[in-house]
């Protein structure tokens, strides 16, 4: 869902995507989840957990297991000391983490500030919780946010600077400059920071994803929300978590036992086990991923797109205006046929008035099987030119 000029929720344009796939056989590289289960550490974890009897209501705020391995791996992977008893929430994914988040954070008519294009459950959120969405753009082909646009987003209204880092659907990643002006106009503005980090380790091309809570001044105003559906390709699961500071995480505790109370009995240890997993397992996950990445890209350039270097994330973008098509939801609908595969276009997570530069935009996502994507590249390699 989105919000459209009149500030309704609206449809998207994923359902009538998948439903085309479906129809005509296309492979659907739209949807940005694996078709591949996850390691088989953590499934095997939540088989035994389901097996000794864990599937009744855990407590509201989590398990302790997932939360001591929350606490560890902040340590472990950014030298973040956390209390697992006061600093983490176990939530039903990221997205009732952010819905709870706003929810709670939120007075109706705060400004929340995001960049644009955005995961679509932003905008309905920051709606849902009365608040007026506030975009910074970010542009093809690197998706950096210019400094001074975003100076001058951020105002005395603003009560919530939220972030996504790496990002979808561009797969740009903030560097250190940008996360530092952050945390200064939170200061001067007196905002809060909300960070969606899911795919905090799934980055590319030797860049590191770097916490905007361990950089200095941020941790105190900073809600870190993360989950573990990307990094073990769980997505299904719907397991994710909050690291925030008591005054923070209080509030948002007690919307969040008004949405789902709480979720994923059995699979809450199984995260923790994944979390525990050896530093290879990260960075081989990392690796694979940038395979897939170069092995998509490499159709897409054959088939005339020209291509975005994504830094993380599950996504690629490529703009078809060298196709001769200033309109990507035109040519997402053309696709399926024409070519056998399944994207989306980018203005499906920007708002309508603020689409213009992204007309020509496509994501496609690299999170499939080698063998489906060999097969997607080269069938847009094969792609029949012009197409208008």
């Amino acid at each position: 869902m989105l919000l459209d000029d009149a500030g309704r929720l609206s449809p998207t344009i994923f359902a009538e995507m998948s439903a085309l796939a479906v129809a005509t056989g296309a492979i659907n590289l739209g949807q940005g989840f694996p078709d591949e289960d996850g390691p088989r550490e953590v499934l095997d974890a939540a088989k035994q957990a389901i097996d000794d009897g864990l599937n009744q209501y855990p407590p509201g705020i989590g398990m302790p297991v997932l939360r001591q391995a929350i606490a560890e791996h902040q340590q472990r992977f950014y030298a973040q000391q956390v209390d697992p008893d006061t600093d983490v929430l176990v939530t039903a994914g990221a997205t009732e983490a952010i819905a709870a988040t706003l929810l709670a954070l939120l007075e109706p008519g705060d400004e929340v500030v995001t960049f644009e294009p955005f995961y679509d459950s932003y905008g309905a959120m920051i709606a849902l919780a009365g608040g007026r969405h506030v975009g910074v753009p970010l542009r093809w082909p690197d998706f950096a946010p210019d400094h001074d646009e975003l100076r001058a987003a951020v105002t005395d209204r603003t009560r919530v600077i939220l972030l996504n880092s790496p990002h979808n659907p561009t797969g740009s990643v903030l560097d250190r400059a940008t996360l530092e002006l952050v945390v200064e106009l939170a200061h001067r503005y007196d905002a809060l920071i909300v960070t969606d980090e899911v795919y905090e380790h799934l980055t590319y091309d030797g860049v590191e994803h770097l916490p905007i809570a361990t950089l200095p001044g941020a941790r105190e105003r900073t809600v870190t929300i993360s989950s573990a559906g990307k990094t073990f390709a769980t997505t299904g699961w719907k397991v994710g978590w909050i690291v925030a500071p008591p005054t923070l995480l209080g509030p948002i505790l007690a919307v969040k036992q008004f949405l789902t109370y709480v979720n994923a009995a059995p699979f809450q240890p199984a995260i923790a086990a994944g979390l525990r997993m050896p530093a290879s397992f990260f960075g081989n996950a990392a690796a694979t991923l940038q395979a897939k990445r170069d092995l998509l890209s490499d159709g897409l350039r054959a088939a005339g797109f020209a291509v975005s270097r994504p830094r993380g994330s599950y996504f690629v973008i490529a703009d078809a205006a060298a196709l001769g098509f200033d309109d990507a939801v035109e040519l997402s609908r053309r696709l399926p046929e024409v070519a056998g595969v399944v994207a989306i276009p980018v203005t499906a997570f920007i708002r309508p008035k603020h689409r213009g530069d992204a007309r020509s935009l496509l994501r496609f996502a690299f999170c499939k099987r080698t063998e489906v994507l060999e097969e997607a590249a080269g069938r847009l390699a094969g792609l029949a030119l012009p197409l208008s």
